[in-house]
């Protein structure tokens, strides 16, 4: 297998705040040719790590978005015998359809290893699966070879994907599988690594609002009973928001008088807890 990206370190990418613990593990991963598996609460920055990685080493981004009812040969390849049966009916004569590799078309597992350059293979959300799809997956992926059993054929990788699966931990991962990854739990960000992410989002931001927004942001996220806590999508979302009203003013924040709740909690729930314990009214 060739591997044209052998000794490249990973720095981070412009709009991907990369803390040096990170930045290790990643690049060891690397060094080891292991599959790196990432958990942390949703906008922790799992799927953005993979396209960071590919945007600072000039690698393609495939992404293989696991599904609960996914196997395994769904994302290794498919044998479209549907358009094979048409062809052979009603098709273009030009068309061999004797040739049944024709018909096999890459799943996204298959489009890392026929690739002609070495790619970054995210697995994304591997937890929604059954521990059968999980075990098998990392057989294929150590092997980095799979067979097509409808032309006898063993597919080899040209070069090993750089592997990177996240999980939401709403099904445990099988003791097997987590034997075969390096693994990383990324910490949702503290406020001056959140600072650090605004200032690359909102590279003008107004310093007031800054400070503000990110105080505001983290008391709401501490309060009691909410069950969906506004992560980091929502509070860029919500600082475009506050931004956008010529009204607003930062220092209403520091008063209580938190506007546009409703771009913070996304559950009908958590928002009426919200505005019950007087963070906001304005909730629109």
């Amino acid at each position: 297998m060739t591997d044209n990206h052998r000794g490249k370190q990973f720095s981070g990418a412009t709009r991907y705040v990369l803390d040096a613990e990170l930045a290790k593990i990643v690049n060891i991963t690397m060094a080891l040719e292991m599959p790196l598996l990432l958990k942390g609460e949703p906008g922790t920055g799992k799927t953005m790590l993979a396209h960071a990685i590919a945007e600072n080493l000039k690698m393609p981004l495939i992404v293989l978005n696991v599904k609960s009812s996914m196997k395994l040969i769904d994302a290794l390849y498919q044998y479209d015998t549907l358009t094979r049966l048409n062809d052979s009916r009603f098709g273009d004569s030009s068309r061999d359809v004797s040739n049944i590799e024709d018909y096999i078309k890459m799943g996204k597992i298959g489009q890392s290893f026929t690739a002609d350059r070495r790619t970054v293979l995210l697995i994304d959300e591997i937890d929604k699966a059954d521990t059968d799809f999980q075990d098998d997956m990392l057989d294929v992926l150590d092997q980095m070879e799979f067979d097509i059993i409808e032309i006898d054929k063993t597919l080899k990788a040209k070069s090993r994907p750089v592997i990177i699966i996240t999980s939401n931990s709403k099904k445990n991962l099988s003791d097997p599988f987590l034997g075969r990854c390096n693994f990383h739990h990324i910490a949702f960000p503290d406020p001056e690594m959140m600072r650090r992410i605004i200032a690359v989002h909102f590279p003008d931001i107004d310093t007031d609002l800054m400070q503000q927004s990110v105080a505001a942001f983290y008391r709401l996220r501490d309060l009691d009973a909410i069950e969906k806590k506004p992560a980091t999508r929502e509070l860029l979302n919500w600082i475009r928001a506050l931004r956008t009203d010529p009204d607003f003013k930062p220092k209403q924040l520091a008063k209580g008088d938190v506007p546009y709740l409703g771009v913070l909690f996304k559950r009908s729930q958590d928002l009426q807890r919200a505005q019950a314990m007087g963070t906001g009214r304005r909730a629109y």
